[in-house]
């Protein structure tokens, strides 16, 4: 069974098909929130020490952590940023983190100060990223995402979104990369303006399961953009995936019509034992105004948790 383990300093945590649905949390990121950039830049953390803090007190399994605040010279102000913004979350959670840069040397300047086995995200099928990413994640014994797309750009054909992922598992193992550190993004996209994108990520991750026997995750949210009420149609995708083989996704623990379609899903998936974490989080829940549940402070929804190993080590639209 393909177990791709990630750790903090205390915590280890499970991604796997036996394993409870990995939720990561998304709102650590600047993109499209100007006022959380714009407190970054002036070295203003607050913003990001009640995302960290309530994203857990939700039940985020791990969170995603990125800086990237600005288009100019990157290189230069994304590394330092990523860093402190990493040392402050880990300073404040013990969940594993995904350090989530497009900047190459943010990402390898991450790596330097995250503890336990952090999640790369990520890297693509582009040969320069390949040549790039696939070393650092070889050197820091990490794992990392695989987002299913090339210098052609991301195709509508999920044929060719799995030849990519399968191009980027085989050069990773090239690598001395095994498959279950290779967790593939087959890449969602918006049901609003796509058809039939449900039913091809439904496909996609069967073949990716069945064929690649590697773990998957999503910029969950990205399936309702565009369209009203986006988290009713999150909701009612989460259990789908899951049913079809995702084993995590990046998305906002703070919704509890979305986390309670998670816990949901790993009763009935089996994975949640005796369905202990639903009893512990629902069972002094209230009626709400509008008549949604509001459960009580929730255990995280990750997998297995032991010890913290020695071992060092978006996508798309975020939800409104």
């Amino acid at each position: 069974m393909t177990r791709t383990i990630v750790a903090s300093a205390t915590r280890e945590i499970v991604i796997g098909f036996d394993q409870p649905f990995c939720v990561i949390g998304e709102r650590i990121n600047p993109t499209g929130r100007k006022k959380l950039a714009a407190e970054m830049i002036e070295g203003n953390f607050d913003t990001v020490i009640k995302d960290a803090l309530e994203q857990v007190a939700a039940g985020a399994t791990m969170l995603d952590v990125n800086a990237g605040v600005t288009a100019v010279n990157p290189n230069e102000t994304e590394p330092p940023l990523l860093v402190k913004t990493l040392e402050i979350v880990q300073g404040l959670v013990d969940v594993p983190l995904s350090i989530d840069s497009s900047v190459t040397a943010a990402i390898e300047a991450g790596l330097r100060v995250a503890k336990g086995r952090p999640l790369v995200n990520s890297v693509t099928g582009e040969e320069e990223k390949l040549e790039a990413i696939l070393p650092l994640v070889k050197k820091y014994d990490v794992p990392v995402v695989a987002i299913s797309n090339d210098e052609t750009g991301i195709s509508m054909d999920p044929d060719v979104r799995f030849a990519v992922a399968k191009k980027i598992v085989e050069r990773a193992m090239d690598h001395g990369i095994k498959p279950h550190d290779i967790v593939v993004d087959p890449l969602v996209m918006p049901i609003g303006a796509l058809g039939d994108a449900g039913r091809q990520v439904f496909a996609l991750l069967r073949r990716l399961r069945e064929e690649l026997k590697v773990n998957t995750t999503c910029g969950l949210s990205n399936i309702s953009f565009g369209l009203p009420h986006r988290h009713g149609i999150n909701a009612g995708f989460i259990p789908m995936v899951i049913g079809a083989g995702m084993t995590s996704a990046i998305m906002n623990p703070c919704r509890p019509q979305e986390m309670e379609a998670v816990r949901a899903a790993n009763v009935l998936n089996g994975t949640d034992a005796n369905c202990t974490n639903w009893i512990m989080t629902y069972r002094d829940h209230k009626p709400a105004e509008g008549g949604h549940a509001v459960a009580a402070a929730a255990p995280a929804a990750g997998g297995g948790r032991r010890g913290g190993r020695a071992a060092r080590a978006g996508a798309g639209a975020r939800a409104e």
